[in-house]
């Protein structure tokens, strides 16, 4: 095989083990892990294709017999390459944890979704102070959100707002002010479980929301995103 062609070979194999490592974890045809370990592999491919295809363009007889296929490579390699370069990049960028609440005293409590919650590695127990001075530390922005309004219009409003965003509502008990819900990441299939409690404040309402990941020790930001973005929608 000439250079040029095991440059693209490469390059496409990497596209598509990284195109497999999130939907292959998804249908379950692997576990994450092994999800993970092709993105890694993805990017060795990646940055072999890339550094192949480079190096022959600086070849002024390789350069011109096949400058597009190796220009090809080049581009589709790197592009490869910096996809798990850059969740890895993210991932460092926050504490390892999994677990994020907006009430770091009184976290709210799952109770229907435990069941679905059988089989994950990770516990909905609180770890507490530790992990409670991380989240601050890296997301103080995540706070008890207050609405004007009594607890009734309140938790009409914060299950709306759950719907909207896409979640699977597991359970809504106005009487208790808890609703529970699981949203499903895009990607790799992910499975996060939210509980969103809704207690009087004064003449209003304040809530409080809680998204814990079913596996994995660092959620790379994504519990605190969703909250935020939850929390956002809510105020709208």
């Amino acid at each position: 095989m000439k250079p040029a062609h095991l440059a693209v070979v490469l390059s496409l194999v990497a596209a598509a083990l990284l195109l497999l490592a999130g939907p292959g974890t998804r249908m379950e045809w692997w576990d994450f892990r092994t999800g993970f370990e092709l993105m890694r592999w993805a990017a060795y491919a990646g940055i072999a294709a890339a550094a192949l295809a480079a190096a022959m363009l600086v070849v002024p007889q390789a350069r011109r017999a096949a400058v597009v296929a190796l220009s090809f490579a080049l581009v589709l390699g790197l592009a490869v390459a910096y996809v798990p370069w850059h969740g890895l990049r993210q991932a460092r960028s926050v504490p390892p944890i999994h677990d994020i609440t907006t009430d770091t005293e009184q976290p709210p409590q799952f109770v229907a979704v435990l069941p679905l919650r059988a089989d994950a590695p990770n516990a909905t127990e609180y770890e507490g102070a530790e992990i409670a001075r991380q989240q601050v530390e890296a997301y103080p922005d995540i706070a008890t959100h207050r609405l004007p309004v009594p607890p009734d219009a309140a938790f009409t409003r914060a299950l709306e707002a759950a719907r909207e965003m896409g979640w699977e509502i597991v359970a809504a008990e106005p009487g208790e002010g808890r609703i529970e819900a699981t949203d499903t990441t895009f990607w790799f299939g992910f499975k996060d479980d939210v509980v969103i409690r809704v207690a009087a404040d004064g003449s209003g309402s304040k809530v409080d929301v809680r998204s814990v990941s079913r596996v994995g020790g660092s959620d790379v930001g994504a519990n605190a995103k969703r909250i935020g973005d939850y929390l956002r929608r809510l105020g709208d």
